[in-house]
């Protein structure tokens, strides 16, 4: 069996970010992998799923969970694109899960390391390593073109509303 590294695991994770991108969600993916096999996947979905807990992460670890018919993910390694919030790390450190290998930081509410580390915290009844950086160009940049694209595509709204009123009988 071949055994694979964390790059073919995270450029899998941005190929499910971008199903998130194709249903209008941010970009983000996410890969539960155990005994180099994956067990769980994820793809954002909080907008399509009115489900504000639909993040990657969360996904990839449901369905892990269901697959390995236990809340406890043990010496599992969660993939994902984007360095996790707190609700995700929350979820990791009571998931049990080994490993967290990620791609971008979020400085904004990264809660490996970037904000707050939830993760490594001494106070926590688990503890998870933390690889962070894995391809973090290709990540952010996923992240950058997909949030670019959302303000072009908002100023030409906004530009279209304008001339539909300037051209509009008084």
């Amino acid at each position: 069996m071949t055994e694979y590294n964390d790059e073919y695991w995270m450029r899998q994770a941005l190929r499910l970010a971008l199903r998130a991108q194709e249903e209008g969600e941010v970009p983000v993916g996410a890969l539960l992998v155990l005994d180099n096999q994956v067990i769980g996947e994820g793809w954002n979905r909080p907008i399509g799923r009115h489900d504000p807990t639909a993040h990657a992460e969360i996904m990839a670890l449901r369905q892990g969970g269901t697959v390995l018919q236990n809340y406890r993910l043990l010496n599992a390694t969660l993939y994902v694109t984007l360095e996790p919030c707190v609700m995700c790390a929350g979820a990791m450190v009571h998931s049990r899960i080994r490993r967290l290998v990620y791609g971008a930081a979020d400085v904004k509410t990264g809660a490996a390391g970037s904000l707050v580390d939830i993760l490594r915290h001494p106070g926590m009844n688990h503890q998870v390593e933390i690889l962070s950086g894995v391809l973090a160009e290709e990540c952010a940049a996923t992240l950058s073109n997909f949030f670019r694209l959302r303000r072009e595509q908002k100023k030409a709204l906004k530009q279209a509303q304008r001339s539909d009123m300037d051209n509009s009988p008084e």
